[in-house]
């Protein structure tokens, strides 16, 4: 069997809790750089997010999370079964540049603004009509939580679904802590939210690659 090769086993284990609380049957997608091992997976409404973790790693090998959070909470050093062939996202370009940063309580307030809105509207509809809980959710995901701007001039727009990633992963940090402010980031036409302890990465829709069956991705 091969060794998972992860040592930040705390970590690494908040990352895979958080991912699969919102999707049992997450892929996790293990990429080794030196001493350290990036962990990469899709949440449910399309983001990417990663977060590095000590530890070598396999190499670059995608398992299921459920399966890998079993064996680090069981102290076992085996890699569950390998599923390579089902991972089918592309990755943002390795190099990206910071564009502005925002506190992460400006971030904390947008993602239950967004979620008390949800709420509100799913239980007394919108303008007297009821509407459907995926619909409401759905438009609040695509929604421009906020717009920041590049030295060149150009507006950078940051979705919701970016807001709710670091948000619901956990990015963020301890409300009650003071934790550095999030990093929005670009690398490509890719947006990034660069946060203490993760980063949840975005590719716009019309430009967004599914890979075929069969490999990786370079990227």
């Amino acid at each position: 069997m091969t060794a998972h090769g992860i040592a930040g086993v705390a970590d690494a284990g908040a990352f895979l809790a958080r991912l699969t609380r919102l999707d049992r049957n997450v892929l996790v997608r293990l990429r080794s750089a030196g001493e350290h091992t990036a962990l990469w997976a899709v949440l449910p409404w399309g983001v990417l997010v990663t977060r590095k973790v000590a530890g070598p790693g396999p190499g670059d090998a995608t398992v299921p999370a459920a399966g890998l959070l079993a064996a680090l909470a069981g102290q076992s050093p085996e890699l569950p079964a390998r599923r390579d062939a089902e991972w089918r996202w592309q990755l943002p370009p390795g190099r990206s540049i910071a564009v502005e940063t925002v506190a992460a309580a400006e971030l904390s307030r947008l993602a239950e603004a967004a979620a008390v809105t949800l709420r509100e509207v799913t239980a007394g509809g919108l303008a007297g009509r009821a509407v459907g809980q995926r619909a409401v959710r759905d438009a609040l995901l695509d929604h421009v939580a906020l717009v920041v701007t590049r030295d060149e001039g150009e507006p950078v727009e940051v979705s919701q679904r970016l807001v709710q990633a670091v948000s619901r992963m956990g990015f963020l940090g301890p409300a009650d802590q003071d934790t550095p402010a999030t990093r929005v980031r670009m690398a490509g036409r890719w947006v990034g939210l660069s946060a203490p302890y993760g980063v949840a990465w975005l590719q716009p829709v019309q430009v967004l690659t599914v890979m075929p069956i069969g490999g990786h991705p370079k990227g």
